[in-house]
């Protein structure tokens, strides 16, 4: 089974040969792997056993695919958007309709210009689609698209002020999203749309649920829709405390929620599993603030036995995944230990690194 059978296996609750696998590592823990395995950062999740290939193609990508080597550097994105670097990633520095008038706002334009530079990012993954699963991540949809532009304090400001404004802006932010989302399904043999927006903070949403409901919701199942026509499977990703709006995400088609974060409230997996395991996958859930950085090898053990079991307990549904990066703080003994209730050995991970520098060998 190779790891495009088995995400779909997965996904549609049938039998596995082993958990499907989607990590993300914070650059300095990935960094440290790579030592570790002697092989180059950017073939770590490869060596680890990744399932999914994917990458970004909307602004998420000026935060995550423009690495910096050096601390304090900076770049401006497509979107005007200033990005420094500060503790590994890039932060936003620079929001280009913060002092904005809502005139001038209104006379933003996206980078539409743009748009086959960006469609450009998903050659090399569409390279792997015969063996991988394969999506493309057109994400920020709406929210934190309009958050990153205007600035966190005046886009909230705006929603709770002037919601006919917020709306014109966040349904141009959704626009965007979704011409980059016909894009990517007519030129790619995808298997999933990825989609999202972070509305929630650790503790509860960022505005009301009804807020997000009537100015959010509504685009956010434009972009949807663009997966679910093409048949593709579509998963949503936001961080923090979003349970009120879960059953809105499944009323609009989303396949697979993500990345579940376990410490906030209402967010607890195996509860999530059982009240919307029937209508909705899940990829995430593994404690990246708690029991994988300081846990003992035990206590890890344990727990991802205990949300593996629990999040398969139909068959499937589930992709093993962190809910946030696995940081820096992290010992690697934890992370083989996370592995290997996940079916892949410490062996095994040495193995595909040993056969990696073979075919780097063999290129160079």
């Amino acid at each position: 089974m190779n790891s495009k059978q088995r995400v779909h296996a997965a996904l549609q609750r049938k039998p596995v040969d082993r958990l499907p696998v989607f990590m993300w590592f914070h650059p300095q823990t990935a960094r440290r792997l790579a030592a570790l395995l002697e092989i180059s950062a950017s073939r770590v999740a490869e060596a680890m056993g990744d399932d999914v290939r994917q990458t970004w193609v909307n602004n998420s990508y000026a935060m995550e695919g423009i690495v910096h080597e050096q601390e304090g550097k900076s770049h401006v994105d497509f979107w005007g958007v200033e990005w420094t670097r500060q503790q590994g990633f890039n932060q936003i520095t620079g929001f280009p309709l913060a002092r904005a008038s809502q005139d001038e706002a209104l006379r933003y334009r996206f980078p539409t210009d743009r748009l086959e530079d960006l469609m450009r990012l998903m050659l090399p993954v569409a390279e792997h689609q015969k063996d991988y699963f394969i999506g493309c991540d057109v994400s920020p949809c709406g929210f934190e698209m309009y958050w990153r532009l205007r600035g966190m304090g005046r886009a909230l400001l705006d929603i709770a002020e002037d919601p006919a404004f917020a709306g014109e802006m966040l349904k141009r932010c959704a626009d965007f999203s979704v011409a980059l989302s016909q894009a990517a399904v007519q030129r790619f043999a995808l298997d999933w749309l990825w989609t999202g927006d972070d509305v929630s903070s650790q503790l509860s949403m960022l505005m009301s649920p009804g807020a997000w409901r009537k100015l959010i919701k509504p685009h956010l199942a434009r972009v949807v829709a663009v997966g679910k026509q093409k048949g593709l499977w579509v998963a949503y990703h936001c961080c923090g405390a979003l349970r009120p709006i879960i059953p809105d995400l499944i009323e609009i088609g989303v396949d697979v929620l993500n990345p579940v974060q376990c410490n906030c409230p209402g967010m607890e997996p195996l509860e999530l599993k059982a009240e919307f395991g029937k209508h909705l996958a899940f990829m995430g859930g593994v404690d990246t603030q708690g029991v994988l950085p300081t846990g003992t090898v035990a206590e890890v053990r344990r727990a991802t036995a205990r949300l593996v079991e629990g999040m398969t307990r139909d068959g499937g549904g589930y992709i093993l995944a962190a809910s946030h990066t696995v940081p820096p703080e992290t010992p690697d003994e934890n992370i083989f230990a996370m592995y290997k209730e996940a079916g892949i050995s410490r062996e095994a991970i040495f193995d595909r690194a040993a056969e990696i520098r073979r075919a780097d060998r063999r290129e160079a």
